[in-house]
Parts: structure tokens; C-alpha cells; sequence
């Protein structure tokens, strides 16, 4: 994790400066966006919680998003990100909170979008989502990768909404 350790103590220095919260929503990273952050000392102070939404029925189960709220929506889109970033922000009252959907690979997913295909979504006082395209098949590569991608538009956000 030491490539990604330097981002996550940046977000973490931002979020303890002021004195703010973080929840997060990942899929295809599986728990690695989680995992950097916490392994940052003192994450206690900002970080809430975490979840992996592998599945629909996970996002169902473990967000409480109603069918309802999935029509005309898919996975790995900036919608769906931004919809997993806003529910788990209101679930767990964070001031922030970081979503990441996609397709680590080595194969794309269901929907048809193509290995190292992630969207990534950040809502709070500054919410933005963007798409990521590796176009590498590597699993292992594309979840740090979508990891650095992740920590970074957070800490744009953060700095932006400071300023």
C-alpha cells in the first residue's frame, strides 16, 4: 500500500484539519479504498465506516436502496455511483462520502462495460463523478488503480469546498 499511503494521509490530514467525516461505497476496488484509508493513523477521527457493494443485493441489503430507485439505472455508471455516494453519506451522517463501481477485470461485466472500466463518485459539500478506462485486464492493477483515482477526486473535492 505504500504508493497509495501518501493520497490517503493527504485526505486524511484534510478531513482531521476540518474536523470532517468519510464513509464509503466500493465494489470492484473490494475494500481497498477502505483499507488505505484506515491504515492511516488516527482514521478513527474521520473515517465512519465502510461497505462493499459487490451485488444488487448487497446495494439492497447493506445501503437499503429500493427497487424503486434502481429504475432506469445500472451498475457501474456515474449515476450509480453518485446514488451509492449519497445513500451511504445519509446512512452513516458523514460530512463525506466516496462511491467506486466498475469492472476490475480480468473480463468486463454484465453490462457490457470493459475491464478497468470504474466509476467513481463523491458527494458532500463538493460532489463530482468521473470515469476511469485503464484498458489494462489486471485485476489486482485496475483496484489501485481505481483506489488512486478514488483518493484523489476526494481530495480534490476537500480542497476545493475548503477554498
Amino acid at each position: 500500500m505504500n504508493v497509495l499511503q501518501p493520497i490517503a494521509q493527504e485526505v486524511a490530514d484534510l478531513l482531521k484539519t476540518h474536523n470532517q467525516t468519510l464513509s464509503v461505497s466500493e465494489s470492484s476496488a473490494g475494500g481497498l479504498i477502505s483499507a488505505t484509508l484506515v491504515s492511516i493513523p488516527g482514521a478513527s477521527s474521520y473515517y465512519v465506516g465502510g461497505v462493499v457493494v459487490y451485488t444488487r443485493v448487497a446495494q439492497k441489503g447493506l445501503l437499503l436502496v429500493p427497487d424503486e430507485a434502481m429504475e432506469g439505472k445500472r451498475a457501474s455508471t456515474e449515476e450509480y455511483a453518485a446514488l451509492n455516494a449519497k445513500t451511504v453519506k445519509k446512512a452513516l451522517n458523514t460530512d463525506w462520502a466516496l462511491s467506486e463501481t466498475g469492472a476490475s477485470g480480468p473480463t468486463g461485466n454484465r453490462y457490457g462495460d470493459s475491464y478497468g472500466h470504474a466509476c467513481i463518485a463523491v458527494a458532500g459539500p463538493v460532489s463530482k463523478t468521473i470515469t476511469v478506462e485503464t484498458g489494462e485486464s489486471n485485476r489486482e492493477s485496475n483496484m489501485w488503480v481505481f483506489t488512486q483515482r478514488a483518493l484523489a477526486l476526494l481530495k480534490e473535492c476537500i480542497q476545493e469546498a475548503a477554498n
